[in-house]
C-alpha cells in the first residue's frame, strides 16, 4: 500500500535578503517527515505565478507570508491528507484545482511550491532514494554545467549599470569539481583586478558577484575577459561568458534605456549591440536579451543571433508551458530558464523542461536572488538532465549549499560508476 500524506505545516523563515518566506514540513503515514524552503526573486516578470504576502496588515513592511502559511495549514492540508505521497502529479493537480486561478494567486504560488517540494522530498526519503534519483523517474540524470555570477548590475547591484549579471561558464573542464575550482579562482582574480583599477568594493551583490560602478555595460565584458586571462585560462576555450540582460527592467515606452550610458536604443539597435559583442567576446548565451513582451524583438533577435548563441527566455517564458509553446511556434527563443517558483509546482516545472528537450531548446535551471539554504534545486537540476544550472556566485551560504550538494552528488555518481 502506498504511503500517504498525513499532515502539512508551514512557518515563516527569512531568505538571503532578510525577507520573509516560508518553510513547509510534510508528514507521511509511516512517520517519514521532510521540509522544503521557498525562494523569492527581486527581478520578477509580470507573467510569473503570484506569491501570497500579507501586505499592509502584515509585518516586515507588509512582506510577511502568514496568509500563505494559512493556505498550507488550512485548505491545502485538508485537501491533500490521505493522498499517495509518491503521486506527485496528483498532489500538484489537487492544489491547482483548489486554488482555482491561472496564476495561483488564491492560495499563493509560494504556499503551493513549498508543499510540492516537501512532499517530494518526503516520498524520496520513504523510498530510501536520493532526491535527485527519485525526481528523475525515467529521465537520465546529469551533472549540470554551471553559469556562475562574477559581475552584477541592474536590480542585483544598485543599477550602476543596466545589465543584471555577467557570468562565467567553465565548459573546458572534465568535472563540476574542477570547473567550480576554476571559477572560484576567477572570482578572486576579478576582485584583485577591480581593486587594482581603483574600484571600491564594500561587499557583494544579491547573488554574490561583484558590483563595481563601471563606465558602461560593455566594460563588464572587458573585465570578464581580463579576469579569465589573469587566472590563466583561455577565454572561449576553457571559460566563456553568459549574460543576463534582464532587459524588461530598462525597457521604457518601446525603447531600451541604457541610462548609465545616456543611450536610448530601439530593438534593432539592441540586437546590433549584441551582434557586436558576439564578435568581440566569447559569449555563449544571453538571457532576457529583449523585454518580456517584446515578441517582435525576440523573433528578430533569434533570426539574427540564434545561430551564434543561446537566447534564454526568463521573464519572456516565466517557466510557463503556454508561453513556451508560443515561443516555439514563433521562434522567439531557443532556450528557457527554469525557476520552480515562477510556475509553482514540480509537475509543471518538469513538463516545461521535458517539452524544451523535445524541441531542442536548452533548459537552464535557476535559483532566485532571494534564496535559502535549501539545496532542492541542485537535486532537481541533476534529475532533469537539463545539463545547465544558474545558482549565483561562489560566495554566500544560500549559493554554496547548492554547489556543495552538486559536488556531493557528483562524488556519489563517480563512486558508483567506478564500482
Amino acid at each position: 500500500m502506498a504511503v500517504k500524506i498525513s499532515a502539512l505545516q508551514a512557518f515563516q523563515i527569512l531568505d538571503s535578503r532578510g525577507k520573509p518566506t516560508l518553510e513547509v514540513e510534510a508528514w507521511l503515514t509511516d512517520g517519514t517527515t521532510a521540509t522544503a524552503q521557498v525562494p523569492s526573486g527581486v527581478s520578477t516578470g509580470r507573467h510569473e505565478a503570484k506569491e501570497l504576502r500579507d501586505g499592509e496588515d502584515g509585518c516586515y513592511e507588509g512582506q510577511s507570508v502568514f496568509s500563505a502559511i494559512s493556505s498550507v495549514n488550512g485548505p491545502i492540508a485538508v485537501a491533500l491528507r490521505g493522498l499517495p505521497a509518491d503521486n506527485q502529479e496528483l498532489v500538484d493537480q489537487r492544489m491547482i484545482e483548489i486554488d482555482g486561478t491561472s496564476d495561483k494567486s488564491n492560495l499563493g504560488a509560494n504556499a503551493i511550491l513549498g508543499v510540492s517540494c516537501a512532499v517530494a522530498r518526503a516520498a524520496a526519503s520513504h523510498k530510501g532514494q536520493p532526491l535527485w534519483r527519485y525526481l528523475a523517474g525515467e529521465r537520465e540524470p546529469r551533472i549540470p554545467l554551471p553559469m556562475i555570477n562574477i559581475l552584477s548590475g541592474g536590480l542585483h547591484a544598485g543599477k550602476q549599470i543596466e545589465f543584471q549579471d555577467f557570468l562565467a561558464v567553465p565548459h573546458g573542464f572534465e568535472t563540476l569539481t574542477t570547473g567550480l575550482e576554476a571559477v572560484v579562482r576567477l572570482h578572486g582574480s576579478m576582485h584583485r583586478l577591480l581593486e587594482q583599477d581603483g574600484h571600491v568594493l564594500t561587499g557583494v551583490a544579491d547573488e554574490g558577484g561583484w558590483g563595481p560602478r563601471l563606465k558602461s555595460n560593455e566594460q563588464a565584458l572587458e573585465y570578464m575577459v581580463r579576469a579569465i586571462e589573469l587566472t590563466g585560462y583561455k577565454p572561449g576555450e576553457q571559460v566563456s561568458i553568459a549574460i543576463d540582460a534582464a532587459a524588461t527592467h530598462f525597457y521604457q515606452d518601446g525603447k531600451y534605456n541604457l541610462q548609465s550610458e545616456k543611450r536610448l536604443l530601439t530593438a534593432e539597435q539592441m540586437i546590433d549591440l549584441y551582434a557586436g559583442w558576439l564578435d568581440a567576446y566569447p559569449i555563449v548565451s544571453i538571457e532576457d536579451a529583449m523585454a518580456e513582451d517584446d515578441w517582435e524583438g525576440w523573433k528578430q533577435a533569434c533570426r539574427l543571433l540564434g545561430s551564434r548563441c543561446k537566447l534564454i527566455g526568463d521573464d519572456l517564458l516565466a517557466t510557463n508551458p503556454d508561453r513556451l509553446e508560443r515561443a516555439i511556434e514563433e521562434q522567439a527563443a531557443n532556450a528557457v530558464l527554469v525557476k520552480m517558483n515562477q510556475i509553482g509546482t514540480l509537475t509543471e516545472t518538469m513538463k516545461v523542461v521535458d517539452r524544451a528537450h523535445e524541441v531542442g531548446f536548452q533548459a537552464v535551471f535557476s535559483a532566485r536572488s532571494g534564496d535559502t539554504e535549501d539545496s532542492f534545486l541542485a537535486d532537481l537540476a541533476v534529475a532533469s538532465g537539463a545539463g545547465h544550472v544558474k545558482i549565483g556566485s561562489v560566495t554566500r551560504s544560500e549559493r554554496l549549499a547548492k554547489y556543495n550538494r552538486l559536488l556531493r552528488i557528483e562524488s556519489n555518481m563517480s563512486q558508483k560508476q567506478a564500482a
